[in-house]
Order: structure tokens, then C-alpha cells, then sequence
């Protein structure tokens, strides 16, 4: 118990240790090292004298640089055989005991595993674990010639940021068309202002154009003005649909090329900037093709809310509703206190609040804080059970029917999903009326649609099927409580056809009751 102990203690210090210990001892911090004596038997948990530590680290290197991976791996077969990757001298080597020679080299978080069946056939195994970093920066005016943020804010160590700097800047800037026409000047003012030698590409990215097309037209401009695959990102000035399709561009050009995204809209800026996804519709159906490369940087300025009509506002509330429902029940009685106020003065601070007090403030933070808690250990969706999946099983479909008549904004869309998802929770017995009421009149205060004659049985079963398929399973987030969900399997298909039933005149009174 007493090891065990002081074991787990040396982990939350180093979690790295255990690797260290058997891979790279000379490695470990001396503090490090302290324990892993302690744990051998040594009295003391700190403060080991320095000269015991240096010979007890040296005594490690040789005690594991002795012995086969085998004696402190485990044990997976007779027949396998897994080896250490470790660069010296430019060159990568396989080994299974790491001899005294390739102490001193790089070794890596990788494996190369090989086994041998019982009909003598080989297979070799890699396990490469791969690591993004990126980051979300608010900023109050990106435009401003003053600020290099736009330029250099996705550098993240000096001696890049240093050799960005002594060369001629490149940038390919993707800009949506109605943007262009409110910032146009101010875009092209200030990469003029920084001598960016600059390849501006104005284009109609909305969801209809969504497509391969305006992908491969990026791409041909990041290849024909030359950028630097590590040190010139392709800049993303627009709504969630732009910077989806210039992720894309940006991961299949030389496999990955560094993007920032600068959102325009209240979408933009709560949902599609900051994850690693990007996608283009394919086959009629939403986001079909797609990557996961998160942007080098996403910057927010709030002050391009404040362009932004009614609808835009409401559309990117939806995904800020989401997170209220599913994460954050602050969040949720924000909106429920202030949601009107909010879509009124474009989120920007509401005109009756003081100095210190920033309710819109508040909601963009916790909107994108409670997103990102949930996307960082999943950045890829490894695990298919999502709680952000929440206004998104049934939404894709309406989304896509309403493509092209009488269109549904992503929001509108999502927003219809969940009011949906809500009276279905009810019917289920997981919140009770009051809880349902108010989802749907905070709704209906924030401007979104909260049902449509297109959502119906037909439409219920496509998307039940479609997720099941490519979900395995239900997987269907509902809220349970303020700021509460859980994710289910086990709806039927009577319990969807009931809350479709009851849910037109719970809507009608929720409207009433919002206006």
C-alpha cells in the first residue's frame, strides 16, 4: 500500500514517468528521480542529495540499458516482438534492448511491433501516437494594422517566429463574399500595411457551394503563390461554412497545411472555429467528406457580431443553447434572463449593465469553454458518444431537405432538433413539464424556429436509421435536468412518434409565451 501510494503520487508529479522510467531514465527530473529512490526504499520522498541522485540516475540507465525491453514491458506473446524507435546520428533504429550507445539518443513515443502467426506469416504493428496543439485567442480588433496577431499570433516558439519574420510574408486569404463587402478594405488595408505579398480569394462560401469545387480552387491558390508548409497559414475570414472549407483545403494540400480561422458570425465564432473538424457536403448529404486538423489559431473579435442581422445572431445562439442544455445550467439561465436582450445588442454589452458586468461576455466564454472541455479529449470522435451531438441526429436531415427551399440555416436547423429533443425527453420521463416549458420559451426569446412541417415520421425514421449506421448505435444525447444530459439506446420509435404528436401545441404555447 505504502508503494503503491507513493507510486500513483509520482505520476500525478511526472506523468511521463512510467515511460521514462523503462524507456529514457536520463530523462526523469531530479525530482523525479527522488521518488522513484523513495519507492526503492530510500527514507526520504524529497530532497535526496544531489550526488546520490546523479548516481542513482546512472545506476538506472545502466540497470535498464542491461535489460531486454522484455523484462519491463508486457508480456504479449511468445511470438511478438516489440522494439524501441531511437534516432542518433539522423537515423532511426529499431531495437530491443537499449544498449548504452543509444542511450543518449532521441527515443520515441512510437512502437514498431512485429508477431509471427501460427502459419509463419508476419504482421508489423505501429503505434504512433499523434499530438495537436492549437490555440483560441479572443482579440478586440484583428484588423488593426498595429496588431501582428493575424501574422504571427500562430507561432508558437521563438526561433520559427524569428525565421517567419526575416523572410517575405506570403498569405492565401479566403474571405466569404459578404464579408468582402462590409471588411473588404479594412482585409486588404492591413496586409498592405504589412507588406504581405497576398493571393485574395472572395468567394460565396455558403452551404450551397459547399462543395469540392471551391475546395480545389484553394488549393490551386496556396500552390501557385508558393506558402511555406509550416510557416505561411491560409487565413479564413468568414462564417462556419468558409472556414470549413478552407480546414479542408488546408489538411489535403501536401497533406497538412496551417490554417487560422477568424469567424464572422455568432456560428463561427462559438462552434465551427474552435475544433479540429472541417468538412464540404458530398453525395446530398451533410459534412460527407471531410478531416480532422484543427486550425493553427482561431481568433475571436467580437466586434463582427455587431454586423450581423437578427437571423445570424439567432442561428449561432442554437449552438450556444446546446451547451447550456447538455454542460452548463449558468449558461442556461443566461440566456433564459437575457437571451431577448442578447440577439437585441448583438451580443456586445448589454447597454443597462455597469463596469465589471459583461453578461454577453459570460455567455461567449462559457459557450466555448464547455465546447472545448468536450471536444479536447475526443478531437478526433475516437468515442462516438457526444453530448455536442445534441441537436445534430435529426437537424441534418431537415438541413439538407430545406437546402434549396425555403432554406434553414445550420442553427434554425439544430434549434428544431432540440426543441424536438426536448418535448422526447419529457415523453421519456426525464424532465418534467416545468424544465420542458422553459427550454422551449428560451428557445422561442432567442429567435430560433423551434418545430417545422417538414419534421415528421418519415424524416424521424431516416435519421434514426442514418445514425444507427454510421453511429453504431443510438447514441442519442437528451437533457435530463438544468444543464444535464445523458446519451441514450434505447428510444423506440412509439416514444418519438408521441412527443411528434404533443409537440405542435407545446410549441404554439411556448411562442405565445416568449412574445
Amino acid at each position: 500500500m505504502f508503494f503503491s501510494g507513493r507510486l500513483a503520487l509520482c505520476l500525478l508529479i511526472d506523468p511521463r514517468l512510467a515511460t521514462l522510467t523503462y524507456a529514457a531514465p536520463h530523462l526523469i527530473s531530479s525530482q523525479a528521480v527522488s521518488y522513484q529512490l523513495t519507492a526503492q526504499g530510500l527514507p526520504q520522498a524529497m530532497g535526496v542529495p544531489g550526488a546520490l541522485q546523479s548516481a542513482a540516475s546512472t545506476s538506472a540507465v545502466r540497470m535498464v540499458a542491461s535489460l531486454p525491453r522484455e523484462a519491463y514491458m508486457p508480456d504479449t506473446g511468445v511470438d511478438d516482438k516489440n522494439s524501441f524507435l531511437v534516432l542518433k546520428d539522423d537515423r532511426w533504429t529499431s531495437t530491443d534492448t537499449l544498449t548504452p550507445d543509444l542511450v543518449d539518443g532521441e527515443i520515441s513515443d512510437c512502437q514498431l511491433s512485429q508477431r509471427v502467426d501460427a502459419d509463419g506469416e508476419v504482421e508489423w504493428e505501429v503505434e504512433s501516437p499523434i499530438t495537436f496543439s492549437y490555440r483560441v485567442r479572443e482579440s478586440r480588433d484583428v484588423l488593426d494594422p498595429a496588431s501582428d496577431t493575424l501574422l504571427f499570433g500562430h507561432l508558437t516558439n521563438a526561433r520559427d517566429l524569428a525565421r517567419a519574420k526575416s523572410r517575405k510574408l506570403k498569405r492565401v486569404v479566403v474571405v466569404d463574399e459578404t464579408v468582402h463587402a462590409l471588411y473588404g478594405d479594412r482585409v486588404e488595408a492591413y496586409f498592405e500595411a504589412h507588406g504581405v505579398e497576398t493571393r485574395l480569394l472572395v468567394l460565396p462560401t455558403t452551404e450551397e457551394n459547399k462543395n469540392m469545387d471551391l475546395v480545389l480552387e484553394i488549393a490551386e491558390a496556396i500552390h501557385e503563390l508558393g506558402l511555406d508548409r509550416r510557416l505561411d497559414p491560409v487565413i479564413a475570414i468568414g462564417g462556419g461554412v468558409c472556414m470549413d472549407i478552407v480546414g479542408f483545403a488546408a489538411s489535403i494540400y501536401r497533406r497538412r497545411t496551417p490554417y487560422i480561422r477568424v469567424p464572422t458570425t455568432l456560428m463561427g465564432y462559438v462552434d465551427a472555429s474552435v475544433g479540429a473538424k472541417s468538412g464540404i457536403n458530398f453525395a446530398g448529404k451533410k459534412n460527407k467528406l471531410g478531416a480532422y486538423l484543427p486550425p493553427a489559431l482561431a481568433i475571436l473579435d467580437r466586434s463582427f457580431l455587431a454586423s450581423l442581422d437578427q437571423r445570424q445572431l439567432s442561428n449561432g445562439a442554437a449552438e450556444i443553447m446546446k451547451m447550456a442544455l447538455v454542460k452548463d445550467g449558468e449558461l442556461f439561465e443566461l440566456l433564459e434572463e437575457h437571451g431577448p436582450a442578447l440577439i437585441q445588442h448583438k451580443f456586445q454589452q448589454l447597454p443597462e449593465e455597469g463596469a465589471g458586468v459583461d453578461s454577453a461576455s459570460r455567455v461567449l466564454f462559457l459557450s466555448i469553454h464547455t465546447m472545448l472541455e468536450e471536444l479536447a479529449p475526443n478531437l478526433w470522435e475516437d468515442s462516438l458518444s457526444r453530448l455536442v451531438d445534441f441537436g445534430h441526429v435529426f437537424s441534418m436531415e431537415l438541413e439538407m431537405a430545406m437546402l434549396n427551399e425555403e432554406k434553414l440555416f445550420h442553427g434554425e436547423a439544430v434549434a428544431i432538433d432540440m426543441a424536438f429533443c426536448a418535448v422526447l425527453a419529457f415523453v421519456r420521463g426525464h424532465i418534467d413539464a416545468e424544465f420542458r416549458d422553459r427550454i422551449l420559451k428560451t428557445m422561442a426569446g432567442l429567435q430560433l424556429p423551434i418545430i417545422h412541417p417538414k419534421f415528421d415520421n418519415e424524416m424521424v425514421d431516416e435519421a434514426m436509421y442514418e445514425r444507427i449506421k454510421f453511429s453504431q448505435g443510438q447514441k442519442i444525447p437528451l437533457p435530463v435536468g438544468v444543464g444535464v444530459a445523458r446519451l441514450f439506446n434505447d428510444i423506440t420509435a412509439e416514444q418519438m412518434y408521441e412527443a411528434l404528436d404533443l409537440w405542435p401545441e407545446l410549441a404554439a404555447r411556448a411562442v405565445e409565451a416568449a412574445n
